[in-house]
């Protein structure tokens, strides 16, 4: 049983708790007091994954079988996560070079970054030097009171006098469940302006010849994101973190005997 817990707020308290297939975002309700207790929600992620996953992806799942199809999501995910942590450094004015090494999330390992993360590295710099975007927020965590939910924005910037809020991808695909992922991002920051846009910038994309990015503007397809949550509380809703902690290890030794 694996449980990940990640301060991503410290100044609002809120934490992000992932299980194997599960993940929220938690925040105290009350505190200083014997009793406290803790308000959960889903991440948008976690919802926006009950999108159907159309024909070419079955396809791809009954070509490579589960077993497969699973490792080979994962070592793109442990990639993704990667090149994540990178381009953090970068937004932030940090430097990055092909020797820096980075946390793989599944071994907890810091591992050295590859030519294909970094090449994807290279092309945000490209995409950089060619927008020219004012960086206003990175890996920042907003929250929907009115529907709740909580996710964690890539980067919000400003492109001329537009604001834009833009998901980072290594994926040769942008999946209908990464388009709705960005809306909810967008009805959940009230600090918004009320025309900000959205896109996903495909890092290290290889169809083009010249340009390894490619930016996706997307529409905002919030109504669509609705839906998908209503599918996710029939299916999902009862679940719930228990609000205790559990200790790192048991043992029977020293129990009482009856």
């Amino acid at each position: 049983m694996k449980r990940e817990i990640i301060e991503v707020d410290q100044e609002r308290g809120i934490r992000r708790v992932t299980f194997r297939d599960e993940r929220y975002y938690e925040r105290k309700i009350l505190i200083g007091t014997p009793q406290e207790c803790w308000d959960f929600v889903p991440s948008v992620t976690w919802i926006s994954d009950h999108y159907p996953k159309g024909r070419e992806f079955y396809r791809w799942l009954a070509d490579k079988g589960w077993s497969e199809a699973e490792e080979i999501k994962a070592s793109q995910g442990d990639k993704g996560s990667k090149v994540h942590q990178a381009i953090s450094v970068l937004l932030n004015g940090g430097t990055v070079t092909m020797k820096d090494c980075f946390e793989n999330p599944r071994t907890l390992a810091l591992e050295e970054i590859t030519v294909e993360e970094y090449a994807a590295l290279m092309s945000l710099c490209d995409w950089f030097q060619e927008f020219k975007p004012e960086v206003i927020a990175n890996e920042y965590t907003v929250w929907n009171e009115r529907y709740h939910y909580a996710g964690t924005v890539d980067l919000r910037c400003k492109i001329g006098r537009d604001t834009w809020i833009i998901d980072f991808t290594i994926s040769s695909e942008v999946w209908p469940s990464k388009r709705i992922q960005l809306a909810a991002y967008k009805h959940a920051d009230s600090t918004l302006p009320k025309g900000a846009k959205l896109a996903v910038l495909q890092l290290g994309y290889k169809k083009n010849k010249l340009k390894k990015w490619k930016w996706n503007v997307i529409p905002d397809q919030f109504g669509l994101f609705l839906a998908i949550q209503k599918i996710w509380a029939d299916k999902c809703a009862d679940l719930a973190p228990l609000q205790r902690e559990y200790p790192l290890s048991l043992s029977l030794a020293g129990a009482a005997k009856e």
